[in-house]
């Protein structure tokens, strides 16, 4: 590794070469919201957004104008032929197994494309624990294609896959997870959902959309998904959503997930806002916003690290399809430090000393930095990490780059007395 600025003034002069270092990224970053707001502003104009959408409802809430409208703005905005945003789903992990309950029947068989899906699905499908209905105890197959040994996803074994064993569903997940492989781009997406539709056109294409809204000019929806799925405490709920997740895409199917969500009969058409339609849809508006700055504030880790000579996932100053940057520290003792001092940075709980231990859905001991308004909100500036070598922390989120460098020095100061 290289020498750490071991001064105040040292670590301020460090980071502004940083900051000049990552300007050119920043500005693209920058340029990117107006483009994302051309697609916004005629979606809430289209849907006569009015203040009469934000009242509450109560009980299985049917009929519910503002859940309805958020609905249509959403699949819009998604470019999806139809979308269900409900503060049900109580994170991206919910959304995406009502997706695939909702989607799969006993026989049917499941093929991921790129390698392991992240930790907290492994249950869903059965691959951890049992006895609580996992989709492989209602007879559901589950296969994957693993990475090749750069963290690409193998297309030619894919495409043998997909001709053998004709899957109903293709679960492509868009970002990294717990791994050392770039977010899938949106060329890949496109071309992968091709290949499925061509070597097994009954496959549905579905894709973890999680940490990838708003990141490119498109969703998965606009370039072959089928059907994708998102949380709202990560970027679409624009740092302000309470909760909830969304599910976007072919009608059908949104239907189907939504089946799951309430009972089949019901599906999309229950499930009250609680009074909160209004915080989802100006969330929504400021989720532009704020996923350029978590990219910022992305390539400012990136380029940071870098520089003092540690592996960074993905690169500074190349395409990125999720928000999340990987940092590869190599010792616990790094990673703790690192955690900490970003904790020491947050708005909430900054006297709190982030410390492993067992979560629900993961198989690991994580370390988790997040001081958010909001619960678990990893559109806000946040880091985790699984406990294990090569000890890889996983920085996401931020309201604003100046919040990112100021967290940055503290966690300067704290890898220098190591």
């Amino acid at each position: 590794m290289k020498a750490l600025p071991r001064s105040a003034v040292a670590r301020d002069q460090f980071l502004a070469r940083v900051e000049a270092a990552a300007a050119v990224a920043a500005q693209g970053h920058c340029a990117a919201v107006t483009d994302h707001l051309r697609r916004l502003l005629p979606a809430f104009a289209a849907e006569r957004i009015g203040q009469h959408h934000f009242s509450g409802s109560t009980g299985a809430a049917h009929g519910d104008p503002g859940r309805e409208a958020l609905d249509r703005v959403f699949a819009r905005v998604m470019q999806a032929e139809a979308a269900a945003v409900r503060l049900q789903f109580v994170s991206g992990t919910h959304a995406i197994a009502a997706a695939l309950f909702g989607v799969l029947r006993p026989g049917d068989t499941l093929l991921a494309a790129a390698g392991r899906p992240y930790e907290t699905l492994e249950e869903v499908i059965g691959l951890r624990g049992q006895g609580q209905g996992s989709l492989q105890e209602f007879g559901v197959t589950y296969r994957e294609v693993p990475l090749t040994r750069d963290g690409r996803v193998d297309e030619q074994t894919l495409a043998e896959a997909l001709s053998s064993l004709r899957p109903r569903l293709l679960f492509l997940q868009r970002s990294c997870g717990y791994t050392w492989r770039p977010g899938l781009s949106l060329a890949q997406l496109e071309r992968l959902c091709a290949l499925a539709h061509t070597r097994s056109p009954h496959t549905v294409c579905f894709v973890d959309n999680c940490y990838g809204e708003f990141v490119n000019q498109r969703e998965p929806t606009a370039v072959g998904a089928d059907l994708m799925a998102g949380s709202l405490v990560k970027n679409p709920g624009g740092t302000i959503a309470p909760t909830g997740g969304y599910v976007a895409g072919r009608r059908d199917l949104v239907e189907q997930a939504c089946c799951r969500l309430t009972a089949p009969g019901l599906g999309s058409a229950a499930g009250s806002g609680f009074g909160w339609t209004r915080l989802v849809l100006q969330g929504l508006f400021l989720a532009p916003q704020m996923v350029a700055e978590a990219l910022i504030g992305a390539e400012l880790v990136a380029t940071t690290f870098q520089q003092l000579g540690y592996g960074v996932n993905p690169q500074p100053g190349t395409e990125r399809s999720d928000v999340i940057q990987a940092v590869r520290l190599g010792s616990a003792q790094r990673l703790l430090a690192v955690c900490r001092a970003f904790q020491r940075c947050s708005p909430v709980g900054a006297y709190l000393e982030p410390t492993p231990a067992a979560m629900p859905g993961y198989h690991h001991h994580l370390v988790m930095a997040g001081g958010t308004f909001v619960e678990g909100s990893t559109s806000e500036f946040s880091a985790d990490a699984p406990l294990v070598s090569p000890y890889v922390i996983y920085v996401q989120g931020g309201c604003h780059r100046s919040h990112v460098r100021l967290a940055l020095e503290e966690a300067l100061a704290a890898l220098s007395t190591i």
